[in-house]
């Protein structure tokens, strides 16, 4: 290969990378460090997340978070975040649920 070539191929491997480095990052909310649940896994704790919450809809999600194996934060119809942690097994540890709706009165 000419040297002009394999310059031009480098260069488009290293721009293809960034972008997809950048795609994943904002797919996981930003610049967090751990990675999202992907493949059956995905699939195994988003249903013991929603069978813990009884509702909802799964916004994001986490691998090797730093409560648990799995968090999944499933995002309630009354618009209140829940937090559900899972261990390997996918078996429920802890939850926590936030109300980003609340209003302050200062």
């Amino acid at each position: 290969m000419k040297r002009k070539t394999k310059a031009i191929v480098i260069t488009g491997a290293v721009v293809a990378a960034t972008g997809a480095s950048v795609g994943i990052a904002s797919a996981v909310g930003g610049d967090d460090a751990e990675a999202p649940i992907t493949g059956s896994a995905l699939e195994q704790a988003s249903d013991a997340a929603l069978e813990h919450t009884g509702e909802g809809r799964v916004t994001e999600t986490e691998v090797g978070d730093e409560e648990s194996y799995y968090e999944v934060e499933v995002t309630l119809p009354s618009g209140e975040e829940t937090d559900v942690q899972l261990n390997k097994d996918f078996t429920v540890v802890s939850s926590e649920t936030d109300n980003e709706n609340e209003v302050n009165d200062d």
